[in-house]
C-alpha cells in the first residue's frame, strides 16, 4: 500500500488541522487554464489577484466581469452577442436574465466546440458496456444528430415541446438529446432501471410529444427486455405524438407490436429516421435566446410527486464550461467517465464536457461486471480515461474491500487518470486516504457538491489549491455561497450552517415546470428555494467552511440535521466514524432524529446493516457509542442503536432520511415512486410502532 506523506500547513507538522492532511498539489498550478484565466483577468482589469482566493472573492464581487470572461475564455458560440451579462445590482429572486440579447443554441456548443481543432475522425464518444466498447466519431455522432433532428422536424417538433428519453447511458441518447436541443425542444432523461410509477409521476407533468426508448437494457450479465414497461408507460401518456425504440441490445427482440401512442404510433429508430421528409437536407441550429429551456430535472420525489425543475441552455452550458475548463482543467483530447445514469444531473454535466473538446466515455451496464471490483479501474486503464467520476458510495465499497489495483497481483496501469471525482453523499476522511494510497498520488480527487436544482456545482475541484482530507476544495468561481444560521446570519468559518447562495448565478432555474400555469410554477420555485431566507438561495445542505483551508465540508441535508438537546449536526459525522472504524463489520447505515408528540427532546436514532455474518450485539454497540463520544462528543452518541435490514435509497443512490424521520415521528407520508426500495420502509413503520 502506497504511503502518504503529510505535509506541512500553516508552519505545523501534524499535516492538517483537526487531524486532517494534505493530500494533494499540483505540480505545477501556473500551467492550469484557471491560473491562465487569472492572469488574463489581472492584465485587462490591471488587478493583482495572487492565489485562488483574490479569484474568487473577485469573480463574486464583479459578477457581470467575470461571467463575461468567463464567455470569452472558454468559447461560447454565438449568432448574436449578448448586450450585458447581468442588469446590475439584480436580486437572485426573480431571477434575472443572464447574457440577454443574445441568440445561441446548445447542440451546437457541443458538437462544434469553439475556438478547437477537432480531427473530426477522433472519438467523440466511447460507448462502453459490459460486453465491449465502441467509438463513434465527431463526424459520426454529428452525422447522427442531423439524421434525427430531420426526423424529430418531420413529426412537428418545435421550440419548446418536450422530447423524453427512457433510455440508458448510451450514444444514442446523447444523439436524441442534441437532435431536440439543435430545435429547441426541451430534453428530459429518465433511466431505464426507474418503475413505471416513478416515470408516469414525471412524464405526465410535461407531456412530452416524442419518448425515445430501448429495446433492452443489460446489467449485471443479465437482458431485461423494456417491453413491458415501454407498453404501460405509453399507455399512461395521453398526448404523445410518436414513440421510438432503439435497438440498444443486438439480436434481441424489437417488439414495437402492441405498442400503441395516444395520437401517433410506435417507430423504430431505423424507420423513424426513414420517415425524415428529406433526408439530404443539412443540420441547422435554432439560434435562441439564453434563457431558453433546455433540459427538465426532477426533484427526489421521496415524499411525494417530483417537481420538475427547467434549466436554461446558455446557463448550463456556461456554468459547465467553467467547470469543466476552469475547475477540472479539461483539455482536448481528454477522456471523462462519469459513472451515472441519464436521470442524474451527472449525465447532464458529463455530455457538456465535448464542448471542451473532451471524449465522453459513457458506461451502462453494472460498476462491478464482468471483472468484479477492478471492472471501472480495468476501464480506466483500457480506455486511457483521464478523469473518472463516480459516488462516493462505490468509492467507500472498494475501501471496506480494501481493492488497490495498482499493486499485486492485479498491477493496472492507471497512469493516464488525472482526476477522480465523487458526489451523491459526502466523502469520507478515510475514503479520500484510502484513494490516495489505491489509486495514483499525483491525481487530483475532487469532492463535490451542487445538485439538481442547480444542474452544476457549488463547491467544485481547483487545481490551483491542495485537496485536504475531507473537505471540498473550494467556492465554486462566480457562487457566492455561504454558510447561515437558523436565524438567517452569516456563521463564522469553522461553525455550522445552513448552505446559502446570497447572489445570482446563471444556472438557476428559470422556472418549475406547472400544467397548471406559468404563475404556479414560479411559486413552487419561489417556494423550494427563498422561502427560509428572504432573497436569499437556500439550498438545503448542512455545511461548515473550514477556517484555515476555506474548504467546504459536507455535514447532512439541513431537513435531516439532527437536533439532540438542540445541539445541530450532520449525520455524515456519523457515517464517517462508522467507516473509518467498522468497516468490514457494518455495510451501511442510517441515522436520523426522531422527536414524537409526546417527546421533550429529540433522540438519534441509529440503524445498522451488518456484513454478511456480523452480529450487531451489545458489545458492537457500546463500541460504537464509545468510539463516537471519543471522536465527536456526547451530544453525538446516539440514544437508540439497532439492525435494520434494509437502507432505503433513491435510484442515485442517496440514503432516504427523511421519510425514514417522518416514519419515526409518527407522521403519515406518502413515499415517491423515486424510492428504490421502499418497501423496506414498512419494517421502519412496524419499527416505529413497537419502540
Amino acid at each position: 500500500m502506497g504511503e502518504i506523506i503529510p505535509q506541512v500547513l500553516n508552519g505545523t507538522t501534524n499535516g492538517l488541522h483537526k487531524g486532517k492532511r494534505e493530500l494533494w498539489t499540483h505540480p505545477d498550478p501556473e500551467s492550469s487554464r484557471m491560473a491562465e484565466f487569472k492572469r488574463r483577468v489581472n492584465q485587462k482589469y490591471g488587478l493583482k489577484l495572487e492565489n485562488y482566493d483574490d479569484l474568487y472573492k473577485w469573480s463574486i464581487g464583479d459578477t457581470g466581469s467575470f461571467w463575461g470572461e468567463v464567455w470569452d475564455f472558454t468559447g461560447i458560440t454565438a449568432s448574436k452577442h449578448y448586450d450585458e451579462v447581468v442588469p446590475k445590482g439584480a436580486s437572485i429572486f426573480p431571477r434575472p436574465d443572464f447574457f440577454a440579447g443574445s441568440r445561441l443554441n446548445f447542440a451546437e456548443n457541443l458538437l462544434y466546440p469553439a475556438n478547437l481543432k477537432i480531427d473530426e475522425n477522433s472519438p467523440a464518444i466511447i460507448e462502453a458496456t459490459e460486453i465491449g466498447n465502441h467509438e463513434i466519431t465527431w463526424a459520426e455522432l454529428r452525422e447522427r444528430v442531423r439524421k434525427c433532428t430531420l426526423a424529430l422536424h418531420s413529426h412537428g417538433v418545435v421550440e419548446s415541446d418536450r422530447v423524453a428519453g427512457f433510455l440508458g447511458n448510451h450514444a444514442n441518447a446523447v444523439v436524441a438529446m442534441l437532435a431536440a436541443s439543435s430545435i429547441g425542444a426541451v430534453w428530459t432523461g429518465v433511466s431505464p432501471d426507474t418503475g413505471v410509477t416513478a416515470v408516469l409521476e414525471r412524464l405526465v407533468q410535461i407531456q412530452p410529444k416524442v419518448l425515445f426508448v430501448d429495446n433492452a437494457v443489460i446489467y449485471n450479465g443479465k437482458k431485461h427486455s423494456s417491453h413491458q414497461k415501454v407498453k404501460e408507460i405509453l399507455a399512461g401518456l395521453k398526448g404523445l405524438k410518436a414513440g421510438v425504440m432503439f435497438e440498444t441490445v443486438k439480436s434481441f427482440e424489437m417488439e414495437v407490436e402492441g405498442l400503441e401512442v395516444a395520437e401517433g404510433k410506435q417507430w423504430t429508430y431505423e424507420d423513424f429516421v426513414k420517415s425524415a421528409s428529406d433526408l439530404s437536407s443539412p443540420l441547422t441550429f435554432a439560434q435562441l435566446p439564453p434563457s431558453h429551456p433546455l433540459y427538465i430535472l426532477y426533484s427526489s420525489g421521496t415524499t411525494g410527486a417530483p417537481k420538475c425543475i427547467v434549466h436554461s441552455a446558455a446557463g448550463t452550458l456556461i456554468q459547465h464550461k467553467k467547470e469543466h475548463i476552469l475547475h477540472c482543467d479539461i483539455r482536448p483530447g481528454d477522456r471523462m467517465l462519469y459513472f451515472t445514469t441519464t436521470t442524474w444531473m451527472m449525465w447532464h454535466w458529463l455530455i457538456s464536457a465535448l464542448s471542451a473538446g473532451c471524449t465522453v466515455i459513457l458506461y451502462d451496464g453494472s460498476p462491478f461486471h464482468p471483472h468484479g471490483d477492478l471492472s471501472m479501474p480495468l476501464l480506466i486503464q483500457n480506455l486511457k480515461i483521464t478523469h473518472f467520476g463516480t459516488s462516493a458510495k462505490y468509492l467507500s465499497i472498494l475501501e471496506q474491500k480494501r481493492i488497490f489495483p495498482m499493486e499485486a497481483p492485479h498491477n493496472l496501469d492507471l497512469s493516464s487518470l488525472k482526476a477522480i471525482y465523487s458526489t451523491g453523499s459526502p466523502l469520507a476522511p478515510s475514503t479520500f486516504e484510502y484513494v490516495y494510497s489505491a489509486f495514483p498520488s499525483s491525481l487530483n480527487l475532487g469532492s463535490i457538491t451542487g445538485g439538481t436544482d442547480i444542474i452544476s456545482l457549488f463547491g467544485a475541484p481547483c487545481p490551483l489549491l491542495p485537496v485536504y482530507s475531507g473537505e471540498i476544495q473550494c467556492s465554486g468561481l462566480g457562487m457566492a455561497i455561504a454558510a447561515f444560521s437558523p436565524s438567517g446570519v452569516p456563521v463564522p468559518d469553522g461553525e455550522d450552517g445552513d448552505l446559502v447562495c446570497t447572489a445570482p448565478f446563471p444556472c438557476q432555474p428559470i422556472y418549475f415546470f406547472s400544467s397548471i400555469s406559468h404563475s404556479a410554477g414560479l411559486q413552487k420555485y419561489r417556494e423550494a428555494y427563498f422561502e427560509t431566507f428572504e432573497g436569499v438561495w437556500h439550498h438545503g445542505d448542512f455545511v461548515r467552511f473550514e477556517k484555515e483551508t476555506k474548504g467546504l465540508v459536507m455535514l447532512g441535508r439541513s431537513d435531516g440535521i439532527l437536533k439532540p438537546s438542540g445541539v445541530r449536526f450532520g449525520s455524515a459525522e456519523i457515517y464517517n466514524v462508522l467507516l473509518r472504524h467498522f468497516g468490514g463489520v457494518i455495510s451501511d447505515a442510517i441515522c436520523v432524529g426522531r422527536r414524537r408528540e409526546t417527546d421533550t427532546d429529540e433522540t438519534v436514532v441509529l440503524f445498522l446493516k451488518m456484513e454478511e455474518g456480523k452480529a450487531c450485539d451489545e458489545s458492537l454497540k457500546g463500541d460504537i457509542r464509545s468510539v463516537i463520544r471519543k471522536e465527536l462528543s456526547a451530544r453525538h452518541v446516539p440514544g437508540v442503536i439497532d439492525e435494520c435490514f434494509e437502507i432505503p435509497i433513491t435510484g442515485n443512490g442517496k440514503k432516504v432520511e427523511i421519510a425514514v424521520k417522518q416514519i419515526l415521528c409518527g407522521m403519515k407520508i406518502k413515499v415517491g415512486a423515486s424510492v428504490m426500495n421502499k418497501e423496506c420502509l414498512e419494517w421502519y413503520r412496524e419499527w416505529a410502532e413497537t419502540h
